[in-house]
């Protein structure tokens, strides 16, 4: 299996951490993550109030998933964030520098009236391709 950038010098450069897409040849797992938010094992928001705390708190608990399913955070092809102010972009992609690398997986971003709970800024779910070789 292998996964690749597919870049079109047709398009603008990505403005956050992410690729216009990314193309995985064979994978040998695919792994469908929902919707995580930032809480605590007991269920407590965590980061009340601060973009960046919640942002870390759902890569680390996304990482947990992956590392679970026998993957990593490396192994995300697609993001999907649900934010509740599209004026903290640039603070989530300040965290999200510190998780990914190149390549960087796919992305869409989406602002919302509310999560389902209302401490809550953002919610991040994912696919990843598990047993990719040389990643």
């Amino acid at each position: 299996m292998s996964i690749s950038e597919v870049y079109s010098k047709k398009l603008n450069t990505p403005l956050g951490v992410f690729s216009q897409a990314i193309k995985v040849t064979d994978p040998k797992e695919l792994l469908f993550v929902s919707g995580l938010t930032s809480r605590a094992p007991s269920g407590e928001v965590v980061g009340v109030g601060d973009v960046k705390v919640q942002t870390e708190t759902i890569l680390e608990n996304m990482k947990s998933i992956l590392e679970e399913a026998g993957g990593s955070l490396a192994d995300i092809v697609k993001l999907t964030v649900f934010i509740r102010d599209m004026e903290q972009f640039d603070d989530i992609h300040e965290v999200r520098k510190r998780y990914f690398s190149a390549p960087l997986p796919a992305s869409s971003m989406f602002e919302v009236s509310r999560l389902v709970d209302k401490e809550l800024l953002i919610e991040i779910e994912a696919i990843a391709a598990i047993g990719q070789s040389g990643r």
